[in-house]
């Protein structure tokens, strides 16, 4: 009644015929429409207004939140090439096939790019190389490269050299400081001139290694305590990047912290990822001086051992060969092989109990 009295098109009287109320009672109720209606609306504008502010800060603080995880994801997620490719799915039209590529941090010429395999001339070298660089590490190019002529291969030194840098594989001897190392990287100095290792997890080394296949071959990184020789952590990867070296060392975490961790001067390692983990936890950072022959030389041995114990007596036909064995072998080397250099004691058994007494 109020809203017609409002409009006007039908006068008091008729009103109060029409709906039986006192034509007075019409005209307060109009008044007090009239009164009250700009406010019924204005509150109602100030709610809405509230609500879409409120709306409106509730989706940039999801936004800024989804960033936040977004930059964590890409930081920490260092799974391999392969794993990143398979990830990306093209019959899946909601998100583009450019942003599945940004988000794991994977390059689209990555995804695109099929690699070459290897020649079957390249693979008997290759693994003629690792046989005899694991006898004689302090072969290097010119010296591999008349052993192989002599076997009845006639390469030159430049295929050698390429098949040796492929591998890993550099001779053991007191070399020249001919290379600057890149100034991304920053070089850490070798802190265990001198130091005498008495107890587990007071040095920690990690290096790679070249893995031949029936067909093929793999890298293998190990993360190792110096005092007991336990293998706290290894990774495989069918490329040398750094993200099987941040599992591995991630793993390795799980167990214990080092005073020291030891490493050769490769990318990986010297990488800003892989030396943040460390200096994360507190833990001080030792590069081998290029000057020095023997400075990881534990892990040396540890690869000569894993190559004449395992890797040479089986031809791994796959991958995923590759990795079985290696896990039967590590777990026999840590818990079931004897050192004579620890008293004929497993390594498990002296970092376990050796670090149960300090």
């Amino acid at each position: 009644m109020a809203l017609e009295a409002v409009r006007g098109e039908k006068t008091v009287a008729q009103l109060s015929s029409e709906y039986k109320v006192h034509g007075n009672q019409i005209r307060q109720w109009k008044k007090r429409l009239l009164e009250e209606l700009p406010g019924i609306f204005f509150d109602r504008r100030k709610r809405w207004e509230k609500e879409a502010e409120e709306l409106t800060a509730e989706l940039y603080r999801q936004i800024g939140q989804l960033k936040v995880e977004l930059d964590w994801l890409k930081k920490n997620l260092h799974c391999l090439v392969e794993q990143k490719r398979s990830m990306i799915d093209l019959n899946y039209p909601q998100i583009p096939l450019e942003r599945q590529c940004e988000l794991p941090g994977l390059a689209r010429i990555t995804y695109y790019y099929q690699p070459r395999p290897s020649s079957e001339l390249n693979l008997v070298l290759m693994r003629l190389i690792d046989e005899q660089y694991t006898k004689t590490p302090f072969y290097g190019m010119p010296r591999m490269t008349v052993w192989l002529n002599k076997k009845g291969y006639p390469v030159n030194h430049k295929r050698v050299a390429r098949l040796m840098r492929l591998m890993g594989l550099q001779a053991i001897y007191p070399k020249r400081k001919t290379s600057i190392p890149s100034k991304e990287h920053k070089i850490y100095p070798y802190l265990l001139r001198g130091i005498t290792v008495e107890q587990p997890d007071q040095v920690w080394c990690a290096d790679i290694t070249y893995i031949r296949m029936l067909r093929g071959f793999i890298y293998l990184v190990a993360v190792m305590d110096w005092f007991s020789r336990y293998v706290l952590a290894w990774e495989v990867s069918i490329t040398m990047e750094k993200a099987f070296c941040l599992s591995a060392l991630d793993r390795a975490l799980i167990f214990s912290n080092p005073e020291i961790f030891n490493t050769d001067q490769g990318s990986q390692f010297t990488s800003t990822d892989f030396t943040g983990h460390l200096e994360c936890n507190g833990i001080a950072i030792s590069t081998d001086s290029r000057s020095r022959v023997f400075d990881n030389i534990f892990i040396e041995r540890l690869w000569r051992t894993v190559k004449y114990e395992e890797v040479y007596l089986h031809d791994y036909q796959n991958v995923r060969e590759a990795r079985e064995g290696l896990s039967h072998y590590f777990s026999f080397y840590n818990t079931e092989r004897f050192h004579s250099s620890l008293g004929n004691y497993t390594p498990e058994e002296v970092y376990v109990q050796k670090k149960q007494h300090f």
